[in-house]
């Protein structure tokens, strides 16, 4: 450190020293300021000017600053957090205004995108969960955490299928911040799954931060009973749930009490998905923009509150596999279903409450202010109409959740007594103290807007003891409130007047009375406002006090606001009730794909059948068309099991849905360049995943398999896999198998369990009418050219193409020879384009061409000529 730095910059930079992996915001004054290269980095990330202190030296020798007012610092920092930085704030611990020398600074809380908790920086409808991953050679154990709401849960996992239930977890939860132990962070594959994939925050929790023994010590210490929810010797799980209440501790140096609840859950709880599921399905985003417009979770998602937003997302990530438990949640959806008036009763309340999980979650954490509190007790003030929506209801479930409904009366009237209606946003400057709570606040704020009143009594008073008609007092900045006696009547000046100043014609005095009015006046509004922070301050540890109650309330108001959601789209939709068992069958009558038919403007959706099991009709073989509707038929499969599964309603006129236990899809790839993986590897791989880890109880769905590499080499791939996948000895799992390979269709008969469908089609002349029908039997034909047609390729080349189309057909594989040019004298740059397009053309097997590759296609022909 250079001899001539600073007392205060000394202080800066041993704060930077203690925490060099994060900005540190170092308040002076009303800013926050940051020096050297924090200085640099925020006002680059921010846009912000850089100026720099000792203006006298050299320009090199400068030091950069950047600062930020600390009444607005909330936003700087949740544009920082959300580009993954780690912020510390440091803070003055005393009044600089009294302080002796240099002001005493702390870092109070260290701000990273996992442990957020200001409205400003949160997304509403979307858990915020930061994990913690311990990894050794016994096991796995992963623990994640919602601050704002302080929902925590644990998992872990040993065996040869760790690796896949891990990943799946962590898709599952989508972490913005991961803490790894030494052993994980050495994973170079799983710390790119969570930083790329992801987009998590990831930390190297290093050894002594997962020790068993303070592992142990922080879980005992936060859970106390509540840990007996945890498997006797499961260590992996214990140093995960220790190593991130060590990391919660350190960084947020607060109460966290309102973390009070551990759930264990183990893989065999609900039906598991894999991020390639999620994305394919496009569950809670769209494949293309990645937007919830498009998504199931946009179809279903019609909750009124922000828990129940953040709730029905979890449902979706986490569909059910006990059947008791689902029938329970549709048990409740059909009651709402039926009663409109009773449900859009109930919707009308939702609408009006808070979000009750992260406004307790501030106020435990003491950073609530007046209106945090105001609209807990607004929204604890709605729970007995809620209540009394479901006194008639006969749902077991619906009965529980009333029971839970506790409005806290005696908080939410002392809170209703002591807030005003329309608190300010600051509760350091007073003003949110209701009038008749407090009698000092009221005495004390009466002598500020009568502070005139009572002078001019002092003033009476003091006239008719003395009997001097011209006494009068006044008040100057010099010596505050004064008695003023003119000459004439200093014989009647009493013996308690102490005399301050004599001017020409009169002499001033003060009297102890006066000084003690001065000093209420004057020290009033500095009173009043703390002594508004201390009633504030009593009220927040009231109702903090109350944090699991209102934590119950909360979780019961966001599943009846799920539940009401579902039974909305239902009834709006015309969806079924479907029975869900433990049978391998799943029967679907005139079952529709809930999210197209809501994106289809001026055209009826086409309503399928399905019939699968584990015997007759375990692989059903998918042929006709592309954009014929295969792959909607397929995804709109999977959608209604996962619905049924979530305990929604689902669009069909009837279903019955035997509990599956995984959903994989392998449907459609894009070259991962980034991770230098072409089509065809990326699908392999996932083929490879699909089958190592599907059970008899899974659903696969598999859309050209093979289609990446050669016809004869493709055609290998998808029989062999189709076969291991009928195999009931190997995995005789229930498949929806897309193919153009007609040759495949072939194994209806000869493999047990294989059926043959495919999407009628009508053709007129060379036009084609897809009637997006699945019915029995192979496809006669692909009808490549007709769509084509469709996709818009010039007619020259559809002409040309049909030619080698019927050659092929009559005379085997070998392609045609091109048709002769007429001679010209000179060869033309057109000319060149075109004898490109023939060779191009000549060396396309067009019989197995899919859409994207006829659009490429024509966009490479195009660029030839």
């Amino acid at each position: 450190m250079p001899p001539e730095t600073t007392p205060m910059m000394r202080q800066y930079l041993h704060m930077k020293e203690l925490h060099p992996d994060c900005i540190l915001f170092f308040r002076l004054g009303d800013f926050y300021e940051m020096f050297n290269e924090d200085a640099k980095l925020v006002s680059q990330e921010l846009e912000l000017t850089l100026t720099s202190r000792d203006r006298g030296k050299p320009e090199a020798e400068r030091t950069p600053m950047c600062g930020v007012p600390y009444h607005s610092a909330d936003a700087y920092i949740a544009r920082l957090i959300a580009r993954g930085y780690k912020v510390a704030i440091c803070e003055q611990m005393e009044d600089p205004a009294t302080a002796k020398g240099l002001v005493d600074r702390d870092i109070i809380r260290i701000i990273t995108p996992g442990t957020v908790i200001a409205s400003s920086m949160l997304e509403e409808g979307r858990n915020n969960f930061i994990c913690a991953l311990y990894r050794d050679g016994s096991g796995t154990g992963l623990c994640f955490c919602d601050i704002s709401t302080g929902e925590m849960s644990v998992t872990s996992f040993s065996g040869p299928e760790a690796e896949e239930h891990l990943y799946n977890e962590l898709g599952r939860f989508a972490p913005r911040e991961a803490m790894l132990s030494e052993e994980a962070w050495q994973d170079k594959a799983l710390v790119g799954f969570l930083t790329q994939k992801l987009e998590c925050r990831c930390e190297n929790g290093g050894a002594a931060r997962f020790d068993l023994t303070d592992a142990q010590a922080a879980a005992q210490r936060q859970f106390g009973d509540g840990l007996d929810g945890l498997p006797q010797g499961d260590e992996a799980a214990l140093r995960a749930v220790g190593g991130l209440l060590g990391y919660l501790y350190e960084t947020q140096k607060t109460d966290l009490s309102h973390i009070s609840t551990l759930t264990y859950f183990t893989t065999g709880q609900f039906m598991e998905l894999d991020l390639t599921a999620r994305r394919n399905l496009e569950l809670t985003e769209t494949l293309r923009s990645k937007e919830k417009k498009g998504s199931l979770l946009w179809v279903l998602d019609k909750t009124r509150t922000a828990m129940g937003h953040r709730l029905i997302r979890a449902w979706m990530e986490r569909p059910l596999l006990s059947p008791a438990a689902i029938s329970r949640r549709l048990g409740a959806v059909g009651e709402l279903v039926s009663d409109a008036i009773g449900r859009e009763e109930l919707i009308l309340c939702l609408k009006e409450i808070p979000d009750l999980e992260r406004l307790i979650g501030r106020i435990v954490y003491g950073t609530a202010g007046g209106r945090d509190l105001a609209a807990l007790a607004l929204g604890l003030g709605k729970l007995p109409r809620l209540r009394e929506g479901l006194d008639s209801t006969a749902s077991a479930l619906l009965g529980t959740l009333r029971e839970e409904l506790d409005d806290l009366y005696e908080l939410r009237e002392l809170i209703g007594r002591a807030i005003v209606d329309e608190p300010p946003f600051s509760v350091r400057e007073g003003g949110f103290i209701r009038a008749g709570y407090n009698a000092e606040v009221d005495r004390l704020r009466d002598i500020l807007t009568n502070g005139k009143d009572l002078v001019a009594g002092i003033e009476a008073r003091e006239k008719e003891k003395t009997g001097i008609k011209s006494l009068k007092v006044g008040y100057n900045k010099v010596f505050g409130y004064y008695i003023e006696v003119s000459k004439s009547y200093y014989d009647q000046v009493p013996e308690d007047y102490i005399r301050k100043q004599t001017l020409t014609n009169c002499e001033r005095y003060i009297t102890q009375e006066l000084k003690d009015l001065e000093h209420e006046i004057l020290s009033a509004q500095d009173r009043i406002t703390a002594l508004e922070f201390e009633l504030f301050c009593q009220l927040r540890e009231r109702a903090a006090e109350q944090v699991g109650a209102i934590q119950r309330s909360a979780a019961a108001v966001a599943q009846i606001d799920v539940l009401c959601s579902f039974a909305a789209v239902a009834a709006e939709s015309g969806y079924c009730r479907p029975d869900v068992d433990l049978s391998d069958r799943i029967e679907i009558t005139d079952g529709r794909h809930p999210v197209v038919e809501k994106m289809l403007k001026n055209a009826l959706f086409v309503p399928n059948d399905t019939q699968m099991d584990n015997t007759e009709n375990t692989v059903a073989i998918l042929t006709g068309p592309n954009m014929a509707g295969k792959s909607t038929y397929m995804r709109q499969v999977a959608l209604i099991v996962l619905m049924a599964q979530m305990g929604s309603f689902v669009p069909a006129r009837a279903a019955r849905i035997g509990v599956v236990d995984r959903v994989f899809t392998r449907i459609g790839a894009s070259d991962d360049l980034s991770a230098g993986q072409s089509t065809f590897m990326v699908e392999m791989t996932e083929v490879a995943e699909l089958l190592k880890n599907a059970t008899s109880k899974s659903l696969l769905i598999l859309d050209e398999i093979g289609r990446g590499t050669s016809t004869y080499d493709g055609m290998s791939i998808a029989r062999a896999v189709l076969e291991y996948c009928a195999d009931k000895k190997k995995l005789g799992a229930k498949t929806l198998f897309a193919t153009h390979y007609h040759e495949i269709t072939a194994l209806e008969g000869v493999i047990p369990g294989v059926k043959n469908y495919n999407i009628a089609a009508k053709k007129k002349g060379d036009d084609i009418l897809f009637l997006r029908k699945i019915i029995r039997g192979g496809a006669d034909q692909s009808y490549g050219i007709e769509v084509a047609k469709l996709a818009g390729v010039p007619e020259p080349v559809l002409r040309r193409a049909r030619k080698i189309l019927a050659e092929l057909e009559a005379g085997g594989a070998a392609l045609p020879a091109a048709p002769a040019a007429p001679a010209e004298e000179q060869v033309s740059l057109l000319d060149m384009g075109d004898r490109r397009v023939v060779q191009r053309l000549r060396e396309t097997d067009v019989n197995v061409m899919t859409p994207i590759e006829a659009m490429n296609l024509l966009f490479e022909l195009k660029q030839m000529l």
